[in-house]
């Protein structure tokens, strides 16, 4: 199929960030796949090319976008290298440039705006059930690996030094750089709970839902995949036996097909928004 990819669109919100699309040559107006990325993520990372490139295949208008705190820049793509962009994110601001990313990308014209779908890894897969619960353009909603609550801050003693530094650091295994989170991440939690309540964005969804986990997931249990469908009432649950927290890719992906684990996980996406 011939596939037209535009690379690196520049969108705002509370400043610059970039944005791709994948999609087939086509008459016809295409249904919208919007893929969020999670914690220390970015578009361009490990294997989301060819995920991009499976949806295409498959009919769909696909986008992935660097939110506009996750550490990377407009000139470095590939690198966490804006530590104090980093530093400021939190949830409120990866709503707002979620909300950006749908606002512009339903107005295309290859777009049929009746049809908009949000995929979300990890993090990105709790943010993505507050928009669902929240925007009523959402027609379908997926999440891989998800976590089930937004509280994933350190506790106890960790967490009053963290109140008391203003900063703390969590080291990025691959690069061993020191990550840095001001105390206003946990802030904004606390300002927004009620929101930010994943369990209650669930209860509200009306959408038909499918929640994936890799039995093997080192990172996020599969227990959290298995609240969101408990919670959800139009939802289904798939696990992917042996499959790790990024259901086999890694950074750099440096294969031309997708790894076998995460070619099933979306077998499973286009299964279930193709019927």
């Amino acid at each position: 199929m011939n596939l037209i990819k535009h690379k690196n669109i520049i969108l705002k919100s509370s400043r610059e960030f970039l944005t791709d699309t994948i999609f087939p040559n086509s008459d016809k107006k295409l249904p919208l796949i919007i893929f969020v990325h999670g914690y220390k993520g970015y578009k361009d990372w490990g294997a989301w090319e060819l995920l991009g490139e499976k949806f295409a295949n498959a009919g769909f208008y696909f986008v992935k976008f660097n939110m506009s705190h996750n550490g990377t820049t407009l000139e470095n793509l590939n690198n966490l290298t804006d530590l104090e962009s980093f530093a400021n994110n939190n949830f409120s601001r990866e709503l707002a440039d979620l909300e950006v990313v749908i606002n512009h990308f339903k107005t295309q014209k290859e777009v049929d705006s009746n049809h908009i779908i949000l995929i979300g890894h990890s993090r990105g897969g709790g943010v993505s059930v507050i928009k669902a619960s929240e925007n009523k353009n959402i027609t379908k909603l997926i999440t891989l690996a998800s976590i089930s609550t937004l509280d994933r801050f350190p506790k106890n003693e960790a967490f009053e030094n963290w109140k008391k530094d203003g900063v703390y650091y969590i080291e990025h295994a691959r690069t061993k750089q020191q990550l840095p989170h001001y105390f206003q991440f946990f802030e904004d939690y606390e300002n927004n709970k009620e929101r930010f309540d994943v369990e209650k964005a669930c209860r509200n969804l009306t959408i038909p839902s499918l929640f994936i986990h890799g039995s093997a997931d080192e990172a996020v249990e599969s227990k959290h995949s298995e609240n969101l469908h408990h919670w959800t009432k139009d939802s289904q649950f798939k696990i992917i036996e042996n499959a790790n927290h990024t259901f086999g890719a890694k950074e750099p992906w440096e294969e031309t097909s997708l790894p076998k684990e995460l070619n099933t996980a979306l077998e499973y996406c286009i299964d279930f928004l193709t019927k």
